[in-house]
């Protein structure tokens, strides 16, 4: 039997803390605006790239899913 995990979405105002310059990607290094934070409460930081490349795996076990690329196409004040 199996059971399906309900993906949590977080939106962009509600974050542990915004993610900055300073947080980089698990597995590049490059700047994170994606935080997956596990069910053991563990976080992982990801690029937009390597966020969308693993958020389904992720979802499926359960993670909490913290996304900020939309700010990767606002405008610069």
């Amino acid at each position: 039997m199996s059971v399906q995990a309900e993906a949590q979405e977080v939106t962009a105002t509600t974050p542990a803390h915004e993610l900055t310059a300073l947080d980089r990607c698990d597995s590049c290094g490059a700047q994170a605006y994606i935080r997956a934070t596990l069910s053991s409460g563990g976080q992982l930081l990801f690029c937009g790239h390597h966020g969308r490349e693993n958020k389904e795996k992720l979802i499926a076990l359960g993670a909490t899913w913290h996304d900020e690329s939309a700010r990767l196409a606002a405008p610069r004040d």
